[in-house]
């Protein structure tokens, strides 16, 4: 049935032809500019940082992130085509199918480096994960829809808490723990956004503290230890990075180092003996942005931060045209993802958050990820363009 309405709501877009004219003028010009920035950013810093990483091949790297950018951003030109608000029918069919996937990596998902968070494919490495935040934010944008009028209620509060508490405890035990840090930022604006009352917020926030302190502090004092000791450490080891250099606080003491080689202009590709030497760990993709600051310094950092910047401001300005609350909440949803995305993982290399894997959107290499925030921008260009298609509409009812 879900599939029938979906196949129904492609067809019926489709046959409106009053929709199909110029639905590319009708995007955000300076959002596209900004996502397309920042791939050409990614695309020369990974050429740049893994030309030695494979033997024989120096573009390895390159050409997959390549070829996942345009894979993402064909995709995200189609979503942008595609009227949002159909999607709110298929409230079920997503959260159903993002569960299935997310438990189906605890079942058959490859197992690397002690976490089992990918399925593997003949020609791909599926993320569900990854993918599992747009999904996560079209199903509970639907259902805080269906029960707007009960915003008030703290019975409203904890279903949608609830539903996001779900997919990102499954992800937690994968283990990604950032990934599901991720799941319940974005739940947060959403419930914000939608007006939940400020009470339910506080005790929210209040929950979310005491959770960390059981975590971190109270149940491992008695035994019982609910995260993997590598992962206490990265939580804790930002705090105190020169307590142990050789080991918790490494990551983070290296790009520090890197960061701080990069001066005003950077060292360049060939000159940047953090990156090429392999002192710096996971530099294509948790530490793209520690390359950036050894090869092209300040101003490099300060052009890539910029294009962030430019992006989250246009995606704050399509929360305030949408036609519709869906169209709001979508949009809060993916500017909490990006905002969370690239304050953690920014702040982790330059030493004042911890090291919980998060990638930074469109720039660390991977292709669930990249696809996921083409994706999450296609929604975003989506709520724009409708928006775009009613007011029109509107000024021409007016005019006649």
């Amino acid at each position: 049935m879900q599939a029938s309405r979906f196949g129904d709501s492609i067809r019926d877009f489709a046959e409106d032809r009053s929709a199909r004219p110029g639905v590319l003028a009708q995007m955000d010009p300076l959002l596209l500019f900004a996502s397309l920035g920042l791939i050409f950013c990614s695309l020369y810093t990974i050429a740049g940082a893994t030309a030695d990483d494979v033997a024989g091949n120096p573009l390895y790297y390159v050409t997959r992130q390549g070829i996942y950018a345009a894979i993402g951003i064909a995709l995200m030109l189609l979503l942008a085509r595609l009227d949002y608000s159909r999607l709110r029918e298929l409230k079920l069919g997503i959260y159903a199918g993002m569960i299935g996937l997310i438990a189906l990596v605890l079942v058959i998902g490859a197992a690397a480096r002690g976490s089992r968070r990918w399925i593997e494919l003949p020609f791909f490495t599926f993320q569900p994960s990854e993918f599992g935040k747009v999904l996560l934010i079209l199903a509970l944008s639907a259902f805080i829809v269906d029960r707007s009028r009960k915003l008030s209620a703290r019975e409203t509060t904890s279903r949608i808490m609830l539903l996001a508490l779900v997919p990102a405890g499954l992800v937690i035990i994968q283990p990604d723990l950032g990934t599901g840090l991720v799941y319940l930022a974005i739940v947060t604006a959403l419930l914000f956004v939608a007006g939940t009352s400020w009470k339910h917020l506080a005790a929210l926030a209040a929950l979310g503290v005491t959770a960390v302190v059981l975590t971190l502090v109270a149940l491992p004092a008695i035994g019982v230890n609910v995260l993997k000791p590598y992962q206490v450490d990265r939580l804790t080891a930002f705090l105190h990075p020169t307590d142990n250099p050789q080991e918790q606080g490494y990551q983070v003491n290296q790009s520090l180092t890197a960061i701080g080689a990069g001066q005003k202009t950077g060292r360049g590709a060939e000159g940047a003996t953090q990156t090429k030497l392999d002192f710096l760990p996971e530099h294509h993709t948790d530490f793209v942005f520690s390359v950036v600051g050894e090869e092209f310094g300040f101003m490099g950092a300060a052009i890539v931060l910029s294009l962030y910047a430019l992006l989250i401001w246009r995606s704050l300005r399509i929360l305030t045209m949408a036609k519709n609350l869906y169209g709001a909440l979508i949009a809060a949803g993916v500017v909490a993802m990006l905002m969370f995305q690239v304050f953690v993982n920014v702040g982790m290399t330059v030493g004042i958050m911890p090291v919980t894997g998060v990638t930074l959107p469109l720039m660390s290499y991977g292709g669930a990820s990249v696809i996921t925030t083409f994706l999450a921008l296609g929604l975003l260009q989506s709520v724009h363009v409708q928006s775009r298609v009613l007011s029109e509409a509107k000024g021409r009812e007016a005019f006649a």
